[in-house]
């Protein structure tokens, strides 16, 4: 049975997920200030995260932030506010996902089920390849989960990692943005699908000389991105 663990302060709120992620078949336990919930997070044992951002004690980025650190677990930032800059640096601290309040409690359960069934495939994708994808200066260790550029290794949150990967396996081919939202998020992106976009720029700024001007990851003007196939693919 996978467990999730709910950081929120709205009792009722947190409770009315609980049950629709109970109702699935999901152990959820709940906690209600952020640092409890911190450290209750780090102890480890859960499949995913949910947390509130606007939280007593420590707020969710913060929690997102030390997890990210440590675990390579799904976790989904849920808030009222609405701005983009928050998004943006939610993902940049290694989030998966951004539900903005009011919100259905089955799309919920919806984007907990894909992010979860995404990651357990990715790990099993990893652990039967077993190898390293290397391109030029860029090297891809699909199994250890790292990234090597010019003899440096980076540092990439859980579904930048997973983007990559996608991508530099399908050299060549142009992918939108709802289909790479579809392939690495395991989910319709309504809408969402401006989260490819930040990711493939923190990918960038990690392993492009000049993200300015990418040699790995390339944009097609009014088709999405694609893999330089002109980088040679050696396997190792």
């Amino acid at each position: 049975m996978k467990r999730v663990l709910i950081v929120e302060d709205d009792k009722l709120a947190a409770e009315l997920e609980r049950d629709y992620l109970e109702a699935d078949g999901f152990k959820v336990d709940l906690c209600d200030d952020g640092k409890l919930g911190l450290a209750q997070s780090l102890e480890g044992g859960y499949d995913l995260l949910i947390l509130d951002i606007m939280l007593p004690g420590v707020n969710g980025f913060e929690i997102c932030r030390q997890v990210r650190s440590v675990q390579n677990i799904p976790i989904v930032l849920v808030t009222a506010r609405r701005d983009d800059i928050d998004k943006v640096y939610g993902f940049n601290l290694g989030a998966d996902d951004y539900v903005v309040k009011p919100f259905s409690p089955a799309e919920l359960v919806a984007r907990v089920q894909a992010h979860i069934r995404m990651h357990d495939r990715l790990k099993e994708d990893s652990a039967a390849e077993g190898d390293e994808m290397v391109f030029g200066d860029l090297v891809i260790a699909c199994s250890q989960r790292r990234v090597v550029v010019r003899g440096e290794e980076v540092e990439l949150a859980n579904r930048e990692f997973e983007l990559l990967v996608f991508l530099a396996s399908h050299p060549g081919m142009v992918y939108s943005r709802d289909s790479l939202f579809e392939h690495v998020w395991g989910m319709s992106s309504n809408g969402d699908s401006a989260t490819v976009t930040v990711h493939v720029n923190r990918i960038r700024d990690k392993i492009e000389k000049d993200s300015s001007k990418p040699e790995y990851i390339q944009t097609v003007r009014g088709a999405g991105y694609r893999f330089n196939s002109a980088w040679r693919r050696k396997r190792r």
